[in-house]
């Protein structure tokens, strides 16, 4: 196994183990996840309890079923940039309720982490292999 797939496979566990634990989070103690998620949203407790569910699937296709790898790192991705709203909101709400000190040391690396784990998502499942693989061009092929 070449370096680039190792380091695929650990990200790969290591990010369906937090998807798998956020997911039975959401099913079984919804109350903090309903308290952050934006009053826009319709049905909340229904879309805590799907997500929760989509993440456990996505988590399960991600690191065990290989036909659907590729489609579960889009979807956690997709799923990561969808709830960076609720996490604007927590932040928000933290600094309403504590002020800046309270937000700082917890929320802002939350916030600027995100994209991280949008990228984490696509190159575990192998749909990118940004900034390590060979760039297509003159007889490469695109790195999955």
């Amino acid at each position: 196994m070449s370096r680039l797939e190792t380091s695929r496979l650990i990200l790969r566990i290591l990010l369906g183990a937090a998807y798998l634990a956020a997911g039975i989070a959401h099913l079984r103690s919804p109350g903090p996840f309903l308290s952050i998620t934006p009053g826009w949203v319709p049905q909340p407790e229904l879309v805590i309890a799907a997500t929760g569910v989509a993440e456990i699937l996505g988590a399960t296709a991600l690191v065990a079923i290989p036909p659907l790898r590729r489609a579960a790192a889009v979807g956690l991705a997709l799923y990561a940039v969808c709830v960076y709203p609720a996490n604007i909101k927590h932040a928000l709400d933290a600094i309403s309720a504590h002020g800046p000190s309270a937000w700082w040391p917890y929320h802002a690396p939350r916030l600027a982490f995100q994209p991280v784990i949008v990228w984490w998502a696509l190159f575990a499942g192998g749909v990118t292999a940004w900034p390590f693989g060979r760039k297509a061009g003159a007889g490469a092929t695109p790195a999955r």
